[in-house]
């Protein structure tokens, strides 16, 4: 399976942007997925994930309430939407897919990986 995270850019404090992850090579129908994020010097943090089958959603503290994550299968694509946006939201966004998974805020439970979207939140 192959990611491609897209939809990352510059937005001021209070604004909003949707990323989406798109996925070659295989049907993601059976796959858990997850956005993780990445700040210069930090370490890799769970945003929010999504259950293959039942598609149910797991949070992260810090953005529950203003994140939202959701799956086309058809379209073989998950998106996050994110409203009021904070600085400390600023991060580089990754996109991953867990294989019937079922512990979704692990990062070291997914198989595969996207590369990545810039994400700035300008105050």
């Amino acid at each position: 399976v192959q990611l491609q995270a897209s939809g990352g850019g510059l937005v001021q404090a209070g604004g909003s942007l949707k990323l989406s992850c798109a996925a070659s090579g295989r049907s993601l129908s059976r796959y858990s997925m997850g956005w993780f994020r990445q700040a210069p010097g930090k370490e890799r943090k769970f945003v929010a994930g999504i259950r293959w089958g039942d598609s149910i959603t797991w949070y992260a503290d810090s953005v529950k309430g203003r994140f939202t994550i959701s799956r086309d299968n058809a379209k073989n694509t998950m998106y996050l939407e994110m409203n009021s946006l904070k600085p400390e939201d600023t991060a580089v966004y990754l996109c991953a897919a867990d294989w019937y998974g079922s512990s979704l805020s692990s990062a070291g439970t997914y198989d595969y990986w996207g590369q990545g979207t810039q994400v700035t939140v300008s105050s």
